[in-house]
Parts: structure tokens; C-alpha cells; sequence
């Protein structure tokens, strides 16, 4: 995996894992499922949550879709 990071809009650049996060996000999986298929701790998929709220300026899961949508992301 490459350490490429994109940028859609006027959302912040988001990493190559945090796009795998908020595509999994958006297939309506849980956390823990999340992690799962990334074979990374739910832990680590909290922190990339967090990252995704932060620089995309949303407050939750589907606010983070919704934007992820709306600006070609997922």
C-alpha cells in the first residue's frame, strides 16, 4: 500500500487507510467489522474515524458519508 493521500473540494487531504475506513463506513459496516477486513485494531479504526470527522468538518459517520458522496470520495 502505497502512503498516497487525496484531496477532494475543500475537504483536507485524506490517507489512502482513512479512504478505506470511510468506504467501509459507507457499506454501513460496525467498528469491529471495520477492522476486521483491514486486519488493524478497532482501536486504530476509532483514530482514523476521528481523523476523518476532523478533516472532513462532520461530526459522525453519516455526515463523513454524506460528504464522502457528495465530493466524489466513495
Amino acid at each position: 500500500m502505497t502512503n498516497q493521500t487525496v484531496q477532494a473540494g475543500n475537504i483536507e487531504v485524506l490517507s489512502e487507510r482513512e479512504l478505506d475506513v470511510l468506504r467501509r463506513m459507507a457499506d454501513g459496516l460496525k467498528t469491529g467489522e471495520i477492522a476486521d477486513r483491514l486486519f488493524i485494531s478497532p482501536n486504530t479504526v476509532q483514530a482514523h474515524r476521528r481523523n476523518i470527522f476532523r478533516k472532513m468538518g462532520v461530526s459522525n459517520g453519516i455526515g463523513a458519508v454524506s460528504k464522502g458522496l457528495r465530493e466524489g470520495l466513495i
